[in-house]
């Protein structure tokens, strides 16, 4: 019987499922309790996280019994993987298991942002009557979708935009220009820049590693296309968000919509308050009830798997 720590929320159902061959300690507010955090991982065989227990460091010299890492989702930033390998330890991420979440999340704020209607609740309760500038928007078939990041979750997003008559290109610095991906996806590859010019929406799925860390700085957002939409689902530090603010005021940008940052829970700033077209969500793009499933029960099998 192996012992395995539950630092941050899982489907309860997948949790009980653990626990019919193992003493499971499921926690998910251990996370904020680094000292107990730390007592409960020097006797863990397995440590099951998301993205918010930062397993290096103190934690990581804790785990001196520990033999599987499993991760509640497919970013590893938080996670020391050549560490955690070096002490015999293997890291297993939900690859692909929230992907349909974070694509419906890009396709949807993509809508939202090229029409520019949806935030006129307000001044429509109101007695206002914002028409003129409201029947401005675009349509979103026949625009061009780029997608910088072409794996899992970025195919299944070029699927959900060419159903809706969007054209789609993407670049992937892992793959090259002529991977079979492209063609049998019906996706165009194209360099980066070029990418970055022609793109109606520009979307991001890269991990955060030294060539993406501010990749989307000031001067390749001012390269954007005039009127285009940025979103990021990836990891914060790689998007410049002062840039983004200054782009969106100047009316360079067409909208951007952010789920990741740099410090989170992203801290109260001036810099993006009453910032125009901008949707800003709490690192939630991933997050569904049913992706928690897919993800929880994707991770339990694989961990069972491994201690059987």
């Amino acid at each position: 019987m192996a012992r395995i720590v539950i630092s941050e929320f899982m489907d309860e159902r997948a949790v009980a499922q653990l626990a019919v061959a193992h003493d499971v300690l499921y926690d998910p507010l251990l996370v904020d309790d680094l000292p107990r955090l730390i007592t409960e991982a020097q006797t863990a065989d397995v440590l099951i996280v998301r993205n918010r227990t930062q397993v290096r460091h103190a934690l990581l010299s804790a785990l001196g019994r520990c033999k599987l890492v499993g991760r509640l989702g497919v970013g590893l930033d938080n996670i020391d993987v050549a560490g955690c390998e070096a002490r015999g330890m293997r890291v297993i991420p939900a690859s692909g298991a929230n992907a349909l979440s974070v694509a419906e999340y890009v396709i949807t704020s993509a809508m939202m942002l090229l029409r520019g209607a949806y935030t006129s609740t307000p001044a429509v309760a109101a007695g206002q009557w914002p028409r003129v500038p409201l029947s401005e928007g675009r349509e979103t078939a026949g625009q061009t979708l780029g997608i910088i990041g072409f794996g899992a979750i970025g195919q299944t997003t070029a699927r959900l935009a060419q159903a809706l008559g969007m054209k789609v290109i993407a670049f992937d610095a892992m793959l090259a220009a002529d991977a079979a991906v492209f063609a049998q996806s019906g996706v165009a590859f194209a360099p980066l820049d070029e990418l970055v010019a022609r793109a109606d929406v520009v979307t991001l799925h890269v991990p955060l590693v030294d060539g993406t860390r501010g990749l989307f700085h000031a001067a390749r957002i001012a390269a954007m296309k005039p009127g285009a939409i940025l979103i990021n689902t990836s990891r914060g530090h790689i998007v410049d968000l002062p840039a983004v603010a200054a782009a969106l005021r100047a009316g360079r940008l067409g909208g951007a919509a952010i789920d990741v940052f740099d410090v989170e829970p992203l801290q109260a700033s001036d810099v993006l308050q009453d910032c125009p077209r901008l949707l800003l969500t709490p690192h939630v793009s991933g997050l569904s009830v049913e992706a928690n499933e897919r993800v929880s029960f994707m991770i339990a099998d694989k961990i069972l798997e491994h201690l059987r």
